[in-house]
């Protein structure tokens, strides 16, 4: 890895509630890559936390949440073609207690399942919302992008997924 590549460990979770999930609108700033768009809530391993302990931190501090039930369900790499790598943790979680609290991220929004790949996402989560809403088993997904933020390629657990 050359000195301007860099890599990251994250976590991701969509909280589920009668047939809503639970969306982070970021808002639109030069500096956020993800500035603009709607996510789940997560973030940054902190040193020495577990996957477990930084979704747990992650949802309480952006939520106001406590997760009382949640699933592993995948692992997403993300290839930036501006050199950063990314390895998330993907969670989804339907039982939490607590009271919602204001996110110093953006706008939390409780967003029907269906109605999620209308807003603007990342291409390639569209790809693994989709793998979540049909249940699938724990899976491995791979995906590319260039410089301009386009998805070159998606690979799931091993496999090029055509047309990505």
């Amino acid at each position: 890895m050359s000195g301007k590549e860099r890599s990251c460990l994250t976590t991701l979770c969509y909280l589920e509630k009668e047939g809503k999930w639970l969306m982070l609108h970021r808002p639109d700033r030069s500096e956020d890559v993800n500035g603009g768009k709607w996510l789940g809530v997560g973030g940054h391993f902190e040193a020495g936390e577990s996957p477990e302990e930084c979704l747990l931190r992650e949802v309480m501090e952006e939520t106001g949440y406590r997760l009382e039930r949640w699933r592993f369900r995948g692992i997403v790499t993300f290839v930036s073609g501006k050199g950063v790598s990314e390895y998330m943790c993907l969670y989804t979680a339907d039982r939490f207690s607590g009271n919602p609290v204001p996110c110093d991220e953006g706008e939390l929004v409780w967003v029907p399942k269906d109605r999620v790949a209308d807003l603007p996402i990342w291409e390639g989560d569209r790809i693994f919302l989709r793998l979540l809403s049909e249940n699938r088993p724990f899976f491995s997904l791979k995906l590319v992008y260039d410089k301009e933020d386009r998805l070159l390629s998606a690979v799931l657990d091993g496999f090029t997924l055509e047309g990505a």
